[in-house]
């Protein structure tokens, strides 16, 4: 099941407080950016983001989700309606996401 864009700009709104917000959209879902780094996706309409120590810490209890089959888990965030804790969250998690690979 593709996600909707209906979705995608929800989600762009609440992380709106926040500079260099991008996706890309791939296979009918969205990869989501911060400042250049994959922070995480919308994927058959969830909101996930990369595990990372601040994403665990700051949302302990978050259930455990595949983006799809043979991807790594992540974390579906439930808080969706509080746009201070997802810019918080993103904000945390960004010294740990990976740099982006070089392209050869």
């Amino acid at each position: 099941m593709a996600s909707s864009k209906s979705y995608l700009e929800y989600i762009l709104e609440q992380l709106s407080a926040l500079d260099d917000i991008s996706f890309k959209a791939m296979m009918g879902e969205y990869i989501i950016y911060y400042r250049g780094k994959i922070a995480g996706g919308i994927y058959d309409d969830r909101f996930l983001v990369k595990r990372t120590e601040a994403s665990e810490r700051l949302m302990p209890d978050a259930p455990r989700e595949l983006p799809y089959d043979g991807a790594k888990e992540m974390l579906l965030v439930e808080e969706t309606d509080d746009r201070e804790f997802l810019c918080s969250l993103f904000e945390a998690m960004y010294e740990e996401l990976p740099s982006p690979r070089k392209r050869k």
